[in-house]
């Protein structure tokens, strides 16, 4: 502020300079004027007639001006050039000189400040006299000779008049706005040409009239008003055509969503539009000032903070066409009193509607951009401990394997501690939270700055190790880890030993991340089973490969002999204890190995070419069921999950809408619920699957999320209509503060995005008490059944709870009750029920 103080300054003293200069060589020239005036005074009449009439044209000639506003300032655009050509033509420079300086003076005094009367005095005393000598040069006499004598010598004093006009006013006014010089002289030059050769030729003309009769100059007067009122009608037509071009503009440059962005393009571009001395933004919702003027922004933070400013306001809210949704305020500050024109008016409402929207765009988006980093953060870190997740340690470790060249030996160390369930059977789940806390700190503490420490869940820890200069160290750094922990742990005065077993894998040549972490898995179950603190992976004992080549022979059969089969766990109305769908769950009903879930075939169904075939099977049993609930009388939607390979068949959506045909049921009765973890890193590949099972009608669900790669780029490019809490979260919501605050930003960006939001897992009355409580509609989980046949599924909503078909549990509140709601549950909306669901 001091330093735009010190500009004010100078700018004013450099002003008062110029227009002292002009004054001071004004007077010289009126100086010079006077004593040839007195040497050659008018001596008759006639004389005294042309004198008079010298002061009435120039009087007539400043006083018909087209107004033009820069910033506090009014500027014109006058005919005094014209009178003083004319007057030169017929009569001594030193009487249109002097005649300059009384008419300009008569038609200003009332009107001006005597520094604007003095600088109009002395200015056009100058051009006279520089007109005059360009005349004088050109040995000019009146009457001339011919038409062509006179046309020559007068334009070239029209000339002069006119370049000493511009450059003597423009100067002044660039300093007086603070504005640039070649702006002015570039700003409508065509208009001006044009205005010079009119007033040239009117001057021509009325010279000419007076050659012919003299009586015919009283028909000057009203040409030049004529003519003066066609130019300034077309001036202002060309002034607001720019003015509109320079508001849209102005609001192409707002469609920004960084927030700084727009502000500093709305203090810039108002600065311009208006043509202000500065502009200020203030922000009500967040306090904020941003001031500034066109040459960029001066001040931006706290309204407390702001320097005191003075001058003339201008005020406008921000508020939308509607009148709503008042964000701030725009002040457009002037040094002078100023009143805007309607049509500037009309513009600043617009563009305060503009700015108001862009910055309700750009604070939403900022919005929007917090919560997905908290999200992100989230679903990479573990709530509990802080250390990376399951998810971070696939990210990094695969993205490491790819990158490897010499860095040394990658491994990793797996490790489960033993009986950790007696803890929290014995002390609760409160003791257990601290001893994975001080688990986990002490493994941060062992592990050295370039290894990544996650936890996988439960009492499940992994150790990523790089730069190894040989494998055998990795059991050597393995022993150091579980040595830390040999330590007992002090939980409320009991001092608890902690046991633990790890698995060491060393990065294989290929198979990746996954691959390393099943080998690890693998090593640590041995390690438990040979009753070891360590055991290190070896493909000699690893009978996962071979098992999998069994399922492998088996599924041919399994398919043929319709093994598969589906169980159906339901999804409840959190609040009234209703079945609203239900999720469709694989099973493999082996001959020889039982029952069999997803994650033990899963893969090899993939790898084996038969994955339509058993997508087709799973389908077909889900839809059955659909049908034969809604021939029952219980509507339900069916949710079945569908493996990321099947999006890459692009038949998969015809096949999904055939089956639907089939079997008479709508498509919004099927939802398909994609893995979030794999299915977005192939997002290039299943775009166009997913659009079209969309806009076939079928519902689509985000799975776990939160333990993917969850963000907002994702979820506004898969078009699902629903995402599920996963159970994680919900396990720990009752004693993780950020557990429960990952759900409330689930929820917020579902209601944010329009999306139905389903917690899993519940287990618990509390659990659906709590869930309800913060927004959440729906929920599954034990609490109220676990995964049954269609028909048990069936039979158990005819029979209802407590007499009331169709719900599983009891409600939360009685019909027609009054309760009283927590205020997270009254910030949710009412539009968000699950009830919805079926749409």
């Amino acid at each position: 502020m001091v330093q735009t103080e010190r500009r004010d300054t100078g700018t004013d003293r450099r002003l008062l300079l110029l227009v002292g200069l002009v004054v001071v060589f004004a007077g010289l020239v009126g100086i010079s004027a006077t004593y040839h005036t007195i040497i050659e005074p008018p001596d008759s009449l006639r004389d005294a007639a042309t004198v008079v009439l010298l002061i009435f044209l120039i009087a007539v000639g400043i006083t018909v001006k087209a107004p033009i506003r820069i910033r506090s300032g009014t500027h014109y655009i006058s005919w005094t050039e014209t009178a003083i050509v004319i007057g030169l033509a017929i009569a001594p420079v030193s009487w249109v000189v002097l005649c300059t300086g009384i008419g300009v003076a008569v038609s200003v005094a009332r009107r001006m400040a005597s520094i604007k009367m003095f600088f109009a005095i002395g200015k056009n005393m100058l051009v006279a006299g520089g007109a005059g000598v360009t005349l004088g040069l050109l040995d000019w006499h009146w009457p001339p000779e011919s038409l062509d004598a006179m046309a020559g010598p007068l334009a070239a004093a029209y000339i002069t008049a006119a370049l000493l006009d511009e450059v003597l006013a423009i100067p002044v006014i660039a300093l007086a706005t603070r504005t640039k010089v070649l702006q002015h002289f570039r700003a409508n030059w065509d208009l001006r040409l044009v205005g010079w050769a009119v007033r040239f030729l009117v001057a021509l003309c009325s010279l000419v009239l007076l050659q012919v009769d003299s009586l015919l100059l009283l028909a000057v007067p009203p040409l030049v008003v004529s003519l003066h009122l066609a130019y300034s009608a077309r001036f202002r037509s060309r002034e607001e055509r720019k003015a509109w071009q320079r508001l849209a503009q102005t609001t192409d440059a707002l469609n920004d969503v960084n927030l700084d962005a727009v502000l500093t393009s709305a203090v810039i571009r108002a600065s311009e539009l208006f043509s202000v001395d500065e502009v200020e933004v203030e922000l009500h919702g967040r306090p904020r000032l941003v001031r500034g003027n066109a040459d960029g922004v001066t001040y931006d933070g706290s309204v407390a903070g702001a320097p005191a400013t003075t001058g003339s306001v201008i005020l406008t809210a921000l508020e939308g066409h509607d009148g709503t949704a008042d964000v701030g305020e725009l002040r457009l500050r002037f040094r002078g009193p100023v009143k805007l024109s309607e049509r500037e008016q009309y513009t600043l409402r617009t563009f305060t509607s503009a700015l108001c929207t862009a910055v309700r765009n750009a604070s939403a988006y900022e919005e929007l951009t917090r919560v997905a980093a908290e999200h992100a953060r989230a679903a990479a870190h573990d709530a509990l401990t802080g250390l990376a997740n399951r998810r971070q340690l696939l990210e990094h470790g695969t993205e490491l394997l790819a990158n490897r060249h010499a860095d040394g030996v990658t491994a990793l160390v797996l490790i489960d501690l033993n009986h950790f369930k007696e803890v929290n059977d014995t002390l609760g789940h409160a003791a257990g939270d601290r001893v994975l806390i001080e688990v986990a700190g002490r493994l941060r503490r062992e592990a050295r700055t370039d290894d990544m420490v996650a936890r996988l869940g439960g009492d499940e820890f992994a150790v990523l190790i790089t730069g190894l200069p040989a494998p055998a160290i990795a059991a050597h750094r393995a022993e150091g880890l579980l040595a830390a922990l040999h330590e007992p742990i002090a939980i409320d005065g009991m001092r608890i030993s902690v046991e633990a077993s790890g698995g060491i894998a060393v990065a294989p040549g290929s198979g990746g991340m996954p691959e390393l972490l099943r080998r690890a898995d693998v090593a640590m179950y041995q390690a438990k089973r040979s009753g070891q603190r360590t055991a290190t992976y070896a493909r000699a004992r690893d009978t996962a490969d071979v098992g999998r080549l069994a399922l492998g022979g088996d599924l041919p059969r399994a398919l043929t002999q319709h093994e598969f089969t589906v169980n159906f766990q339901p999804i409840v109305d959190l609040a009234t204890g209703e079945v609203v769908a239900a999720e469709a769950l694989a099973r493999w009903r082996h001959p020889d190995r039982g029952n069999l879930d997803p994650l033990r075939f899963l893969e090899t169904v993939e790898r084996s070419g038969l994955l339509p075939a058993f997508a087709d099977a799973v389908l077909d049993q889900s839809l059955i069921a659909a049908g034969d609930w809604r021939d029952a009388g219980f509507d339900l939607p069916v949710a079945v999950n569908v493996s990321p390979r099947s999006l890459l068949d692009p038949r998969f959506p015809s096949a999904v809408v055939a089956r639907l045909r089939a079997h008479d049921l709508p498509p919004d009765r099927l939802f398909l619920e994609l893995t979030e973890t794999l299915t977005i890193s192939q997002l290039e590949v299943v775009d166009q699957v997913l659009g079209q099972l969309r806009d076939a009608g079928v519902r689509l669900a985000l799975d776990d999320f939160g333990t993917g790669y969850s963000s907002l780029s994702v979820l506004s490019r898969i078009p699902v209509h629903e995402l599920k809490i996963d159970r994680g979260f919900v396990r720990d919501m009752e004693t993780s503060a950020e557990s429960a605050a990952v759900i409330r930003s689930t929820l917020d960006l579902g209601r944010s995005l329009n999306l139905v939001v389903v917690a899993e897992g519940v287990e618990s009355e509390p659990q659906r008490r709590a869930l309800w409580e913060m927004g959440c509609t729906a929920g599954q989980g034990h609490l109220f059944a676990r995964p049954m046949p269609s028909a048990r599924l069936l039979a158990a909503l005819h029979r209802g709870s407590g007499g009331r078909p169709g719900t599983l549990a009891p409600a939360l509140h009685d019909e027609g009750s009054v309760i009283r709601l927590s205020p997270n549950r009254r910030a949710s909306r009412k539009s968000d029920r699950l009830p919805h669901l079926p749409a």
